[in-house]
């Protein structure tokens, strides 16, 4: 939206004291002289609120907001302040008025509704319909039945820091398209949404489309990686604006296979790019939250980094592909002692290239005490790329291997510790190890806008084909053989798995190349590398030809 449209923004910070404010004094006075005036104690209920005061709350709700009077709907709220803000915002800065809610039948203390209303701005207006649910709670200071207060109740596609606007869109629409041509959109490929986004935010003006008028979600939640606020979320036209086309690297075959491959794991994310030329061919998530982990991502990689751990080993001297690398059942650094998966059989005798298509960690624990504790950070930097400032055409974490010291040092090795990447870093440290040339990805053409590309020098052809050919082990006798059985032509692939604070599970990792196709696969939760992220790969790499 443009300065002119007011919006109202809800505070994301946590309010310490629960229960409609609205109420205390009331209760206190209630208390102790009974109600309507009467002398003696007021019962104060305590436990989950029952249906009849599920059903009163709700319905007194539901008529407050129905009238547009925000400050009453709000006071039967546990946050009325945050509420009011946000009801307000829905009937003056977003125009919605003529509302009508509709209850379903009560879950226990939450009711399911719909509204339905009309979004009215400068001479237009258009119907919206659209369902959500609330929660009733019991009031920690009033003790009375409250709903339970979340920007969600206004619309679901809110989050705490948002608000609704309705205006002339902050930018021109957009239709994208893909490498050939063919239209982008998000009913097609439902987790291009925040891309397609954050491509009309950057884009819509220098593609030559002009500004409508819509309905939109206006986010609060804090800045993109590069210092860019989240795109405006549209969710009605009322006038229709006129779109600019704006031609992106994408592949819709390879959107295609990574949209239905991410569809069948939870919190998973993939992406897929070129190789030879460093395009992005897919972006896809899977992801209630709907975060950008593909591209946003900040994980730890797990055993996926032994690639630039193996790269980092062979140019600093310290052994070759088919060198030493002893694999012993435990490994210790600095105290800290590091294991194998279960079921890996030691090999005191081991090549780098076995300890490598096996993932042995131990392996590559026991050359902390000969790498220093910037080679591995100047390895991804200077050689791979990673932790430069990336202008791929829309926000990206590119990466972060910082120089460390103490158990760092070994965890780093295999991809814990402060490591971090995004699906797409670990797509592109695939890609450079197929070419041996860093090629920064790229989503929107570099000459639209004259980015300036991130530049490293990439690897010797020597090191290139130790890499590939460890890699190759990997997917057809290693740890990766079985995901990638089948898969014709060049192929190499890296499994992983690292371990997450607050997780059951390990994430699940997986990377690998077909050709001219690398993709990278992350699953948050999601086990070992070939559990969830492997067959994600397998399947892209299959099907983006």
């Amino acid at each position: 939206m443009r300065k002119g449209v007011k919006g109202a923004v809800i505070a994301g910070v946590c309010v310490t004291v629960l229960g409609g404010a609205g109420y205390g004094a009331y209760n206190v006075l209630s208390a102790l002289a009974g109600e309507e005036g009467t002398t003696g104690a007021a019962t104060v209920k305590s436990g989950p609120p029952d249906r009849d005061e599920v059903g009163k709350a709700t319905a007194a709700f539901f008529a407050a907001w129905e009238k547009g009077d925000a400050a009453t709907a709000a006071s039967y709220t546990n946050y009325p302040d945050r509420a009011r803000q946000l009801l307000t915002a829905f009937a003056e800065d977003a125009h919605i008025g003529k509302v009508r809610i509709t209850p379903g039948k009560a879950g226990g203390r939450t009711v399911p509704y719909t509204v339905r209303a009309t979004v009215s701005y400068g001479g237009a207006a258009k119907p919206i319909t659209y369902r959500s649910k609330v929660t009733v709670v019991r009031g920690e200071t009033s003790h009375r039945a409250l709903v339970d207060w979340q920007p969600a109740v206004v619309h679901p596609r809110l989050r705490n820091g948002d608000t609704l606007v309705t205006g002339e869109s902050a930018a021109p629409p957009i239709e994208a398209v893909d490498r050939d041509g063919g239209v982008l959109t998000r009913e097609k490929y439902p987790s291009l949404g925040p891309l397609l986004d954050d491509l009309r935010k950057r884009y819509g003006g220098r593609a030559g489309g002009r500004a409508g008028v819509e309905l939109a979600v206006r986010h609060g939640g804090g800045v993109n990686a590069d210092g860019t606020g989240e795109a405006d979320t549209p969710l009605l036209t009322l006038v229709k604006g006129r779109p600019g086309k704006l031609r992106t690297t994408l592949s819709a075959s390879a959107q295609a296979a990574a949209e239905t491959a991410v569809g069948r794991y939870g919190n998973s994310s993939v992406v897929a790019v070129k190789p030879s030329t460093g395009e992005i061919l897919a972006v896809a998530n899977n992801r209630v939250d709907g975060f950008d982990a593909a591209l946003l991502g900040e994980r730890a990689p797990g055993s996926t980094m032994k690639i630039i751990s193996a790269a980092t080993l062979i140019d600093n001297g310290l052994t070759t592909a088919n060198g030493k690398a002893p694999c012993p059942p435990a490994a210790v650094w600095q105290s800290q002692t590091f294991q194998n998966l279960t079921g890996l059989a030691p090999n005191e005798d081991a090549t780098l290239s076995e300890s490598f298509a096996r993932s042995c960690n131990t392996a590559f624990v026991k050359f902390a005490d000969e790498v220093k504790a910037d080679s591995l950070t100047k390895e991804a930097e200077e050689r791979f790329g990673i932790g430069k400032t990336w202008q791929i055409g829309v926000a990206s974490f590119d990466g972060s291997v910082p120089a460390t010291g103490g158990p760092d040092t070994a965890a780093a090795l295999i991809g814990q510790g402060q490591v971090q990447m995004s699906p797409l870093d670990m797509a592109s440290v695939t890609a450079t190890a197929k070419t041996g040339a860093f090629r920064q990805p790229v989503l929107v053409p570099l000459s639209l806008d004259k980015r300036e590309p991130a530049r490293a020098r990439g690897l010797s052809p020597s090191t290139v084909a130790q890499l590939r050919a460890m890699m190759n082990r990997t997917a057809t006798s290693g740890t990766a053989a079985r995901t990638m059985a089948g898969l014709s032509g060049s192929v190499g692939a890296k499994t992983g798995s690292a371990e997450a604070d607050g997780q059951a599970r390990s994430d699940s990792w997986f990377t690998g190349y077909r050709d001219d196709v690398a993709a990278a696969a992350m699953v948050q939760d999601g086990g070992h590398g070939v559990d969830a992220a492997g067959p994600i790969v397998a399947s892209v790499l299959r099907n983006a030809g």
